[in-house]
């Protein structure tokens, strides 16, 4: 068998019975991608990025290379229950916590290379804005239903407790901090009402149920619709997303609530007394996003027209990348809602979505990645020490398609040596540098059609084999055989040994090095939709000036070179080549096996109902730093409860001459009336900080008794007010 042989994947039996899906695809002049957006209550992991944001940037950049019109836009969900409560718990505004996150996952995701051409925030003028015009369209047709229905509402906090705000024991397994929509001990998905001793997290006391009003959108009436959607797409969707799909449509669907009572969200469009104090559910919202977020690019670029080329025009594909556990929100909820929309009109429709791509779940070392548990592998700290492209590769060549996969450290290792650095790095290098030591640098021979055709590869075909693996989300297969022609151009270069026919047939060793340099350059083209800061690397070896994504507005593809020879006689290399991957010793990976122990053993603790509280200090800091901390003695003077926050009391310092205004996270264990006359430590030099739309201008000093109470100290003495402390 040739090493050409060894360009193949599973063979046509693998590739080509799905041609008939393959060429509807054609059809499309444009594709939208959109991809699922992460909650801005903590960083993303390397499991979000193994099941949604690498995979359609790997699809993303091999449309551009085609050459092709293609639009990827991304952004934060930044309502929903869980930004609240970790706003509760830090004693920061929700706005706080979202601006944290969203920049922070933002920096990450721009670190690994994911090309959003937008990233957005439901948090924006023109989401809400966006979102309201959905509800009030739908709510004019009379297609959404109001009910009354009991929530639990604690009277302390003055407030309706979404499932979320209410913890209690499980009934299925008896743990006892069970939250109520779901049991994270035994995974059971729960109702408030079905805990047993229900308690509220804002006060800790047991709530009453009241009666509220809430609209609901009634999916059963698009079930005929969404039952046609789903079969439509038979053969071409995975089999994954057709089956949950049609378990929820088996069921039949439901009524389903599409307000909240919170007061973090998108207020509901309506001037009425029933509307008060309601916002849109987050499950409405948040898909609604990738609509106002394309608004918003195309308002970018001063085409504010532009997004309707991709949400309207039937000539545009339609791709939504997820995981597994949101497909019927992308298959059957938001078709629903498009759905509602279009209903009765003529103009102005919209497209569902032609493909929705879910991955099934990467797991971390045997175990599934938790952020609630700690046991992940967060994305911004792994970028901290190890180059993007090598987690791209590694990721990419376990990408969990069809099942669920595994990321190892020791898989991580062995695949940068063995494959990256060995295989890619290692020929790009001596090709490079051979003909830079031996040919002054320049491509020494005219590597003409036949030359190129007779290396035993059939170049059309493996072009045709990498068009459909990427078209049809194949990408590990893809990927696989970019490093197969990588295996294959090392073979050459190895059989064909210019080093040693230089000494006697220089002819034949410039030849030799035009097929390599080009196969330099087909492979700096294959592989740049998972390593592309690496490919615009060997692409700068090779001595062109721009970069890769210098060509996608030509209107040409770059995946056509792969047919003919590019690099010509006399064609110039850069005069250094460069180490492209640095292999990883023991000792690099040595600490983060530590680390895995640690996760493990709390992970184990955690489900023996041994729960302990994990000791991590905050960064170093040294004693200059401290001693800028400013602590004076203040005395309130005032004190009142804060609006809508429970936990939240609001004190007026007399701190000297200087009256400052505080906000404080003691009003469950102190009223105002108790705070007024106490002597408090201040911290006098904090920075302003807006809570609960109010200004508070430091932080006063309190311990935590060991049953949980905190204790303001109290400074004792005689004229003390203002005075510093050392």
């Amino acid at each position: 068998m040739s090493w050409g042989s060894l360009i193949r994947l599973a063979g046509q039996d693998f590739f080509y019975p799905c041609n008939r899906i393959y060429q509807s695809m054609h059809q499309f002049q444009r594709t939208l991608v959109t991809t699922a957006l992460p909650y801005a209550n903590g960083p993303v992991h390397l499991g979000h990025l193994a099941g949604v944001y690498l995979p359609a940037d790997i699809y993303v950049r091999y449309k551009r290379l085609k050459g092709e019109d293609v639009v990827h836009i991304g952004g934060s969900d930044e309502h929903g229950v869980p930004i609240t409560i970790t706003a509760e718990k830090e004693g920061i505004s929700p706005q706080d916590v979202v601006d944290r996150y969203h920049n922070l996952n933002y920096d990450a995701f721009s670190k690994c290379g994911i090309s959003f051409d937008y990233y957005g925030r439901t948090t924006s003028e023109l989401h809400h804005k966006t979102a309201q015009e959905f509800f009030i369209e739908i709510e004019k047709k009379g297609i959404f239903t109001k009910k009354t229905e009991k929530l639990f509402f604690d009277r302390k906090a003055d407030r309706f407790l979404s499932d979320r705000y209410v913890t209690g024991t499980c009934p299925i397994c008896n743990n006892p901090e069970a939250n109520g929509d779901q049991c994270e001990q035994c995974g059971t998905h729960l109702s408030p009402l079905e805990l047993i001793n229900p308690k509220s997290k804002l006060s800790d006391e047991t709530p009453e149920l009241r009666d509220t009003m809430h609209w609901y959108f009634p999916l059963g009436r698009f079930q005929a619709q969404l039952e046609e959607y789903v079969n439509s797409h038979e053969g071409d969707w995975r089999q994954n997303v057709v089956n949950y799909s049609r378990t929820w449509l088996k069921q039949g669907l439901n009524d389903r609530a599409i307000t909240r009572d919170l007061s973090w969200g998108i207020k509901v469009p309506l001037n009425t007394v029933e509307a008060v104090g309601k916002v849109l559910y987050v499950w409405f919202d948040a898909v609604l996003g990738y609509i106002s977020f394309t608004k918003e690019w195309a308002e970018k670029l001063g085409k504010g027209e532009r997004w309707k080329d991709y949400w309207q025009d039937p000539q545009c594909r339609l791709v939504h990348f997820i995981g597994k556990d949101n497909v019927v929100f992308h298959t059957l909820m938001f078709p629903a809602i498009l759905m509602a929309w279009n209903e009765g009109r003529t103009d102005d429709l919209y497209n569902l979505a032609d493909n929705v791509p879910a991955s099934e779940f990467m797991n971390f070392e045997g175990r599934k990645f938790s952020k609630s548990r700690n046991y992940a592998v967060y994305l911004g700290e792994f970028l901290e020490k190890f180059p993007a492209d090598t987690l791209r590769y590694t990721i990419a060549m376990n990408y969990p398609e069809n099942k669920d996969t595994d990321f190892s450290w020791q898989d991580y290792q062995n695949r940068t040596n063995g494959e990256l650095a060995d295989t890619l790095g290692n020929f790009i290098k001596r090709s490079v540098d051979f003909t830079n030591t031996r040919f002054d640098g320049e491509v020494p021979y005219e590597c003409t059609s036949e030359d190129w055709n007779s290396l035993g590869i059939n170049w059309q075909e493996t072009l045709n084999q990498l068009d459909f693996a990427f078209e049809q989300f194949h990408f590990r297969e893809a990927v696989s055989l970019g490093m197969d022609i990588a295996r294959a151009a090392n073979r050459f270069l190895t059989e064909s040994e210019p080093w040693k026919a230089i000494k006697s047939d220089r002819e034949a060793a410039a030849k030799s090095m035009a097929i390599s340099l080009n196969f330099c350059h087909a492979l700096s083209i294959v592989l740049y939709p998972v390593i592309p800061e690496t490919s615009n690397r060997i692409h700068a070896m090779l001595g062109f000036e721009d970069t890769i994504e210098d060509h996608f507005n030509l209107g040409t593809s770059l995946t056509e070179s792969l047919l003919l020879p590019v690099l010509k006689k006399g064609h110039r290399l850069k005069e250094k080549s460069e180490i492209l991957f640095t292999k990883l010793e023991d000792a690099d990976i040595a600490p983060e096996l530590k680390k895995i122990e640690g996760l493990l053993a709390e992970a184990e603790k955690r489900e023996a109902g041994i729960v302990q509280d994990r000791m991590e200090f905050k960064p170093v800091i040294n004693f200059d730093d401290f001693l800028k901390v400013d602590l004076r003695v203040a005395k309130v003077i005032a004190a009142e409860s804060v609006k809508k926050a429970g936990k939240l009391l609001k004190l007026q310092l007399q701190v000297g001459s200087v009256t400052k205004q505080v906000l404080a996270g003691i009003a469950r264990y102190y009223t105002p009336e108790e705070m007024i006359g106490k002597n408090v430590v201040l911290v006098a030099n904090l920075a302003d900080r807006t809570i609960r739309d109010e200004v508070s201008e430091g932080m006063i000093l309190a311990v935590e008794g060991a049953d949980g109470k905190l204790f303001v100290i109290e400074p004792e003495g005689n004229e003390i007010n203002g005075r510093q402390i050392q």
